[in-house]
């Protein structure tokens, strides 16, 4: 099995079906044989995020409001950004698989089962959005997770210590809040189901932040670096101070 071309197609492609029939192939192979020591053809840097033939990209200032959230509109607006982010989770995992192939076997196992993880999530998501007679690609986006995805593509360590340690726990923060926003609403069937979605998310998204904090540990020991080097990492993309505690993955 060719790993790297099959990732890359998974990568480039906006069908979340494909994506998913190629993350389970090599999520499968992966964990049935090791691919540590593959050969691998270039590694390639992607202009634009696979959804970009989707969603319109627009600057986080430009992004609808969440409000009205009573409205059909307003709770499919809510949905969609929620969606937008597991899709851009997908892709997120399925890079680091694709963009570190030296990395031991279990890492790869890792991170496709990640992959599966927010597939799931986003196909949930959209279920619930078809539910409200809309669908992924109905609101503007933003590439900010993709652009966190370029802006690590030089460092693994890096790219850890960011998406899952930083970024994914943030939203470990924000689902909780989105709950209790939402809670005096439980009656709506459209409601209560999100609700539901957004409580599997959130017990998930632990388990990736665990797995992003266990490699960043990982290459800390390789690098001879502390675990404070984390906050190194932050400081260097302007992160450091908007940094606060998410969750004891410990």
């Amino acid at each position: 099995m060719n790993l790297n071309t099959l990732l890359k197609q998974a990568l480039t492609s906006d069908d979340i079906g494909l994506k998913e029939s190629i993350v389970q192939k090599c999520f499968e192979y992966c964990s049935q044989n090791d691919v540590t020591s593959s050969t691998v053809a270039t590694i390639e840097m992607f202009s634009a995020p696979s959804y970009a033939t989707i969603c319109k990209i627009v600057t986080p200032k430009e992004l609808p409001a969440r409000k009205d959230l009573h409205t059909k509109e307003g709770l499919a607006t809510l949905i969609h950004s929620i969606a937008h982010i597991e899709y851009s989770a997908i892709d997120l995992a399925i890079d680091a698989v694709y963009r570190f192939p030296n990395m031991p076997n279990e890492f790869k196992v890792d991170w496709l089962e990640v992959a599966l993880d927010e597939i799931r999530h986003f196909k949930m998501l959209v279920k619930l959005l078809k539910g409200l007679r809309a669908k992924y690609g109905d609101f503007p986006v933003h590439s900010g997770l993709f652009d966190a995805s370029n802006n690590t593509a030089h460092s693994l360590i890096d790219r850890m210590a960011v998406v899952p340690r930083y970024f994914e726990a943030s939203g470990l923060d924000v689902n909780p809040q989105i709950i209790k926003k939402l809670d005096n609403q439980r009656k709506n069937p459209f409601v209560q189901e999100l609700i539901d979605i957004l409580n599997i998310i959130y017990d998930e998204e632990i388990d990736h932040v665990y797995k992003g904090d266990k490699w960043f540990k990982h290459l800390c020991r390789g690098l001879g670096k502390d675990e404070s080097y984390y906050f190194d990492i932050l400081d260097r993309y302007d992160l450091l101070d908007k940094h606060r505690p998410h969750v004891n993955v410990n």
